[in-house]
This record gives structure tokens, C-alpha cells and sequence, in this order.
């Protein structure tokens, strides 16, 4: 080890570059001031220069003493007129017996022709007087102007020097550098333990750890581990969590940055820190490259209206040729995440590149409960709380929207001054989430009886059809947009629907309406979002999956999406204007004969339904056993 040698002395004063330093001029700000001090100086000597005593006159008092021969001498020096008494007068406002001999006074800016007359007349001796510093004030008009521009220009070079200097050490020759984020294996606290449900892709992402930690044991079988991964998925399934657990678990140094960083106003920059990431990676390999949302910049090349991109096409170029110049002995795995795999570039997603698809669906019923365990570890849960329930009454619900979930259920037991959050607390966190908050106003007596009846068809014709899910609860209570609310919960997550429960499922949607028409003869606004919901699930049966016996088992979609050009826009009709007709009737045969079933299961149960309709005028939400009793009757009979 070499010693360590402390640093030359430099003597005060001294700047390194040379023997004895480096003198630096003084600038041209300093000389500005340097001046104006001079001159004030100057100005201020003058001044105190002249310390005889005088006595202030008026101008008018000045030619009365003219007159009275009290004056002998006067000295004229432009407006000041300063001068002598024949004899000394006692001082204005001094002490007894201070007397003056001179005084001063200023002539008014106006033409007095007569005052060398009287002086003259008077014999007054005259004396004129050139100022001393007449050439200051003339040499400072005329440089003041420009001292003050050179100054301005001084000081902005200055700044942009210093702003240079900065630049150069933190700030310019980094622009081009990659904005990764390395984290250390020692601060990444997720495991795939934290990862609940998503086994098949925490099997395949422990593969990728296992190499990174141990390459030999693959490459003495001739393996080669992919050079990247895409792990595809909706929102909020856990990609990033994911990629936070590879970290954990890998031991090994991790980049995580977002693909829009790339991207900035000047060309070429990206693709800049494309290569100093990837530099940096391979310089510490075995190493872990996330970017996520590779959408951002890994869209096809050459899309869209408007033409390309240069800087996003440069970006993706450069991820490209890196992930191609990955040697076989270089132990660096990129990572990238997007729920856009249809916008990605085909270049990208060939083996080479992006090899490995992990797909992360929206959690079963089983990885939610999983899930929820995880997100409620730190939170004290009532005995009341059934997970399992939950995580059967939150179908749809993605990882986040279960984390939000348990955190608003925390919130709503705060609020409400709970010690722990019970199940009420879940309850009506849920209910915020999925239909939003419950409405201020009140409706009338003969809107909520019609609410009542919707409310109640729906409720009724899901206890009677054989293929719909069990029955929750049913409420009038107004939230969000919904005047009312009928919840069923599915026993089984569903992957393969039959055509019985999707007819059964229309059914109940126009539930409300034909309750509405039984009843009053009439129909409302308030089945407007179920019908736009009953004719799209319509148009699937009869157009995608060929649930139309007139039509048979044909594919009569509007064709594949453009998502650069617009998805309404450009979506061209496979069909003739004769096949269009016949996909309209079908359609609206379909919809009339469910409505027409909807009016006469209702018909037949009509005492359930006014029962149904008065418990719920009476009580306004009817769950659990209280809803059982009321349709446990029908539903036996149906």
C-alpha cells in the first residue's frame, strides 16, 4: 500500500495551476464600482470642503440686502449665488453673540436681468465661478450608460461561466448518461414470498435468479438464459412487484428505470443512456435491467399518422443492437413490463430479444385471499372479517385495487373511531370503491318506489334462473351514478362461459325494466346503463362467439384495432351490408325474447316481487338471511 502524501501548501492568496499560482483581473463589475466610489469621494470632499458658515437667505431677501447696501462681494455659480456682508449679522438659530459673515442663496430658475443691474448699481463687487466638477458630471453621463451595459454583459458571463462549470461537473457531459436506478440486493426487502398467487410466473422468474446467482450449473449443460423478459399483464396485477422480488432474490446489482426516461427533446440522447446503462450493467455482471413501461418507447416503428418518432425509433434501435450484443459469458437480464403487448415492436418481441412472455392474469379467488393476507398483516382485523368471502366478493379486483381496498376499510374504521377494522368497515370500503359514495339527496316517495321495483326485478329473476350467481344483496340506497344497487357474487371464478348463463345474465340486466313495465305500464331513464350493457354482450353472442343459430358459427367482428390511427376510425367491416341487416335483427331478437322471459317470470312471481319491493321501501338495503327468506320461497317453487 503506498503512503498517503498530503497535499502541496499553498500559501494564502495562491491558486493552483503554476509554481505561484495565477492572478485573475479584476472584473468589470468591480471596476464600476471602483469608479462610482471614486467619484462619490470626490463629490463628498468637494463638498465638505467649504466649512465657512453662512446664513441662508430667500432670493427676495438676498436683493432686499442688495438695496440696503448690506452686501459688499457675491459670487455667482449657476443657480448658488454665495457672497459677503459689509458687516457680521448674529447667526440664525446659534447661540448668543455667534455671528456670520456670508451667506448663500439660490436664484429661482427663471431670467433676472435686473440683478447685475442692482449689484452693479449698489457696487457690489461680481465674481463668477467655474464648478470643479463639471468634467466628473460630464464624464459620468456620458460612461455611466455604457459601464452599466458592459456590467450587465459582465454579470451574465459570469453566471453562465459558473452555470457551465456546474454543468460540467454535475450536470452537461451527464445529460447523455443513463437515470437507472441501482438499488443494492441489501436494500431490496421484497421476496417472492410478498408475491402472492402468480405462481407459474414466480417458477419461471426463479429460474432467472438461480442463474444469476449460480451460471455454471446451466452453462455446463449448454443452457443459455434469456436475454429478456417481458412480463405482460393489466394494471395493477404486480409486474413492478415482481420485478422488485427478481431483485431481492437474485443478489445482484439492479437497474430499474421507466421507459419514458429515455426520452427527451433532443435526438440521440436516448439512445445515449441506453448504451451508459447498458455499459454500466455489464461492467458489474451479474446484473438485473428493468424498464418499465417498454410500450413508451418499444411501439412499432414507422405507426401512426403522423410518421415515426426519431428520438423514441433511435431509443429503440439502441435497446436492440444492445440486447444483440450481449456476449453468451455476460450474466445481464433485462426485465420489462407493459400492458400494451399489442403496440410493441415485432423486432423486439423475437426470440434473441425478448424471449420469455410472462403473462400475470387478474388474481383468482384463491391468490386474492392470498393477497389480501398479505396487504392486512399489519392490520388489527376484527373477528367478523372472512377473508374468503372477501376475496369472493371482489371478482375483477387486481393486487392494487386490493391493497387500496384494505387501506380504505382502514380508513373508514378510523374515521368511525374503531380500534380495528371490522367487517361493516370492509363493507362499506368496498362499496365506495365499486359504486362510489352514498348520494346527499333524497329521492321522492314515487322515485324510490320505482327504484324499489327495479331494484327488485333484478334481485327476483337472479334467485329464479338456473345459471345466474347467487344473490348478495340488494339496496335503494343512491350511490355514485346508481340509484340502486343488486350485488351477485360468482361461487367460481369463470374462463369459459356457456350460452345458458350469459342468456340468464341478460335476463336479470333487463330485470329492472321489465319490473318497471309489469307494474306501472311504463319505463324510466334508470335502465339506461343496463341496456347498453345488455346490447354490447348482445353483439358479442351473436358477432364474436357465434351464439346465433341464423348465423351460425361465424366470426362477424368489425375487424382488428389500429390503436395508432384510432380504434373507431379504422376498424374495417368484414360483412356485407345484407350480413349487417341480419346481425341488427338477431340481435334485437335476442334482446326482445330475454325481455319478453324477464316480463313473464316476473308476472308469475308478482307477490314475491311486491314483498321483495315493500322490504326494501321499508328498509332500504336487504342482505344475507333477511333477503334469503323473502326468495327462499320462489326460488323453490321455480
Amino acid at each position: 500500500m503506498q503512503p498517503h502524501t498530503p497535499p502541496p501548501h499553498r500559501p494564502p492568496g495562491s491558486s493552483g495551476g503554476g509554481p505561484g499560482g495565477s492572478f485573475r483581473g479584476p472584473s468589470i463589475i468591480q471596476i464600476i464600482l471602483l469608479f462610482l466610489l471614486v467619484w462619490l469621494g470626490i463629490r463628498l470632499f468637494q463638498v465638505g470642503s467649504d466649512t465657512v458658515p453662512r446664513a441662508e437667505l430667500t432670493y427676495s431677501g438676498f436683493k432686499s440686502a442688495v438695496a440696503a447696501d448690506s452686501i459688499s462681494a457675491v459670487t455667482l455659480d449657476g443657480q448658488t449665488v454665495r457672497g459677503r456682508f459689509n458687516a457680521p449679522r448674529p447667526l440664525p438659530g446659534g447661540a448668543e453673540g455667534d455671528t456670520v459673515s456670508h451667506f448663500v442663496t439660490t436664484r429661482p430658475p427663471v431670467n433676472d436681468d435686473a440683478l447685475l443691474y442692482l449689484l452693479e448699481t449698489h457696487g457690489v463687487t461680481i465674481t463668477g465661478e467655474r464648478s470643479e466638477d463639471g468634467w466628473w458630471n460630464t464624464l459620468l453621463i456620458v460612461l455611466l450608460p455604457w459601464l452599466l451595459i458592459l456590467g450587465l454583459f459582465g454579470f451574465m458571463a459570469m453566471r453562465a461561466r459558473g452555470r457551465m462549470q456546474g454543468m460540467m461537473q454535475s450536470g452537461l457531459f451527464n445529460f447523455g448518461k443513463s437515470k437507472a436506478k441501482r438499488f443494492e440486493h441489501e436494500r431490496s426487502t421484497t421476496t417472492f414470498d410478498d408475491v402472492a398467487g402468480a405462481h407459474n410466473a414466480k417458477k419461471d422468474m426463479r429460474e432467472i435468479t438461480d442463474y444469476l446467482r449460480d451460471p455454471e450449473r446451466f452453462t455446463a449443460l449448454g443452457a443459455h438464459i434469456p436475454r429478456g423478459i417481458l412480463l405482460v399483464g393489466p394494471p395493477g396485477t404486480g409486474k413492478t412487484l415482481l420485478a422488485r422480488a427478481t431483485a431481492g432474490e437474485a443478489q445482484a446489482p439492479f437497474f430499474s428505470i421507466s421507459g419514458s426516461e429515455f426520452i427527451e427533446m433532443f435526438v440521440g440522447v436516448g439512445a445515449s443512456r441506453v448504451r451508459d446503462m447498458f455499459k454500466r450493467a455489464k461492467e458489474e455482471a451479474p446484473a438485473v435491467i428493468f424498464i418499465d413501461e417498454i410500450d413508451s418507447i418499444g411501439r412499432t416503428r414507422g405507426a401512426g399518422l403522423g410518421g415515426g418518432h426519431d428520438e423514441r425509433e433511435q431509443t429503440l434501435n439502441q435497446i436492440l443492437s444492445e440486447m444483440d450484443g450481449f456476449e453468451e459469458n455476460q450474466t445481464v437480464i433485462v426485465l420489462a413490463a407493459t400492458n400494451r403487448p399489442d403496440v410493441l415492436d415485432p423486432a423486439l418481441t423475437r426470440p434473441g430479444r425478448f424471449d420469455r412472455h410472462i403473462t400475470l392474469d387478474l388474481p383468482r379467488r384463491d391468490a386474492r385471499e392470498e393477497i389480501l393476507a398479505i396487504h392486512t398483516r399489519e392490520i388489527p382485523l376484527a373477528d367478523d372479517v372472512d377473508l374468503g368471502n372477501l376475496a369472493g366478493r371482489t371478482v375483477g379486483f387486481s393486487g392494487a385495487d386490493l391493497r387500496n381496498l384494505v387501506n380504505e376499510a382502514a380508513l373508514v374504521a378510523g374515521r368511525r373511531g374503531h380500534d380495528t377494522v371490522t367487517a361493516d368497515d370492509v363493507a362499506e370500503a368496498r362499496d365506495k370503491i365499486m359504486l362510489g359514495n352514498p348520494r346527499e339527496e333524497m329521492l321522492g316517495d314515487d322515485e324510490k318506489r320505482t327504484v324499489a321495483y327495479h331494484e327488485s326485478g333484478h334481485a327476483l329473476l337472479a334467485s329464479l334462473l338456473p345459471h345466474a350467481d347467487p344473490l348478495e344483496k340488494v339496496s335503494i340506497i343512491p350511490r355514485g351514478r346508481a340509484l340502486g344497487v343488486t350485488e351477485q357474487i360468482p361461487e367460481r371464478d369463470r374462463h369459459n362461459v356457456p350460452r345458458g348463463y350469459l342468456v340468464d345474465r341478460l335476463t336479470i340486466m333487463l330485470g329492472g325494466r321489465a319490473a318497471e313495465r309489469l307494474v306501472f305500464d311504463d319505463v324510466t331513464t334508470g335502465a339506461a346503463d343496463d341496456l347498453k350493457r345488455v346490447t354490447d354482450l348482445a353483439r358479442r353472442m351473436v358477432c364474436q362467439w357465434g351464439m346465433s343459430e341464423s348465423l351460425g358459427p361465424l366470426n362477424l367482428d368489425m375487424g382488428e384495432n389500429h390503436p395508432f390511427l384510432g380504434r373507431e376510425m379504422t376498424r374495417e367491416r368484414r360483412y356485407s351490408e345484407h350480413t349487417a341487416e341480419r346481425i341488427d335483427e338477431e340481435i334485437h331478437k335476442l334482446v326482445a325474447g330475454v325481455e319478453e322471459r324477464a316480463m313473464e317470470l316476473l308476472g308469475t312471481h308478482r307477490d314475491t316481487l311486491e314483498e321483495l319491493t315493500g322490504a326494501l321501501l321499508e328498509q332500504e338495503t336487504l342482505e344475507g338471511e333477511a333477503l334469503r327468506e323473502i326468495l327462499e320461497g320462489e326460488s323453490a317453487k321455480a
